[in-house]
């Protein structure tokens, strides 16, 4: 097999179903259980984490030829991605999120793209918002600096945080240093095979910052291809529990700055954003006053702060 294709689901069945759908309409052909992308073969397995909207039977109905694996409770993303690449039998391995629909010849320009260059470990589609607007889909690799720049907003002005994808061209691939997990095609040779696939100590959020750190540090280079293109939803299970996924997030970069720096660097980061984040919780509670829809923002803020000395 060429390409294994890797899904993980969390109440998120028509978004699923959508996604499924476009591989399947995207795809030259179906032999059985493979989708046939040009000269690429591909199979499609599909996590599902304890959904309570029949996500699950509605993929063995619907899409009998992809592999379903279901979970009696939800293991978070890295775990079920792990399940999924256990059965993965593909030269290369796509993380794909269920809120995704992938755009004619995406998968097919992606695994052309890696078989020309012998050094790229890992490469990302152009990500476009349901309107049609561009996604930030690939980001400078984290620091603490350059998240605390982001959130005092001085990224506006000189970017450090991010990338300036608007100005890129769309018909030329570059070399990027992080990919966002949502579409995210990695080279299984450049992968140690003594390790998983994502770092389970994450259960949501910042797995794919890992990966991406990992291959650079094994000197794999990423790249971003913009002449293949995926329309991303966004948040298909984070939006469920907004707050809780928030906190999550924060909590998934502290431990990246654990693992690739130390305690010292966590500790850092923390500070840092205790720094941003509490005149943001001040304003927000002073804008409530004026905007009801602020309450839930302030709810958010506190329990991040609240959170943050026991990440």
């Amino acid at each position: 097999m060429d390409l294994s294709i890797l899904l993980v689901n969390w109440n998120t069945r028509e978004l699923l179903r959508n996604c499924l759908h476009s591989l399947r309409a995207t795809a030259d052909r179906l032999s059985e259980v493979t989708l046939i992308f040009g000269n690429h073969t591909a199979e499609v397995i599909v996590v599902d984490n304890a959904s309570r909207d029949d996500s699950a039977s509605m993929v063995r109905t619907e899409f009998p030829w992809a592999l379903l694996i279901e979970n009696a409770r939800n293991l978070g993303f890295a775990p079920a991605n792990n399940q999924a690449y256990e059965q993965a039998t593909g030269e290369y391995v796509l993380l794909l999120n269920s809120d995704t629909v992938v755009q004619p010849e995406a998968i097919r320009r992606l695994m052309d793209f890696m078989a020309s260059q012998a050094d790229c470990g890992g490469a990302g589609a152009r990500l476009l918002n349901a309107d049609g607007s561009l996604q930030p889909s690939c980001q400078p690799m984290l620091t603490p600096w350059r998240e605390f720049w982001r959130l005092i907003f001085l990224d506006r002005v000189w970017r450090q945080a991010t990338y300036d994808l608007d100005r890129w061209p769309i018909d030329i691939a570059r070399p990027v240093e992080t990919i966002k997990g949502a579409c995210l095609m990695v080279r299984r040779a450049a992968l140690d095979p003594a390790a998983s696939l994502l770092d389970e100590q994450y259960f949501m959020y910042t797995e794919e910052v890992d990966l991406c750190y990992r291959l650079a540090d094994a000197n794999w280079k990423l790249y971003w291809v913009p002449q293949a293109t995926v329309t991303h939803f966004g948040e298909g299970s984070s939006r469920q529990a907004y707050t809780q996924m928030y906190v999550q997030l924060y909590r998934s970069k502290v431990q990246f700055y654990r693992k690739f720096g130390g305690e010292s660097r966590a500790r850092r980061f923390k500070r840092l954003l205790r720094l941003a984040y509490w005149p943001r919780l001040m304003a927000a509670r002073l804008g409530r006053v004026f905007k009801p829809a602020l309450v839930d923002r302030v709810r958010t803020l506190q329990e991040l702060l609240i959170e943050l000395p026991r990440m």
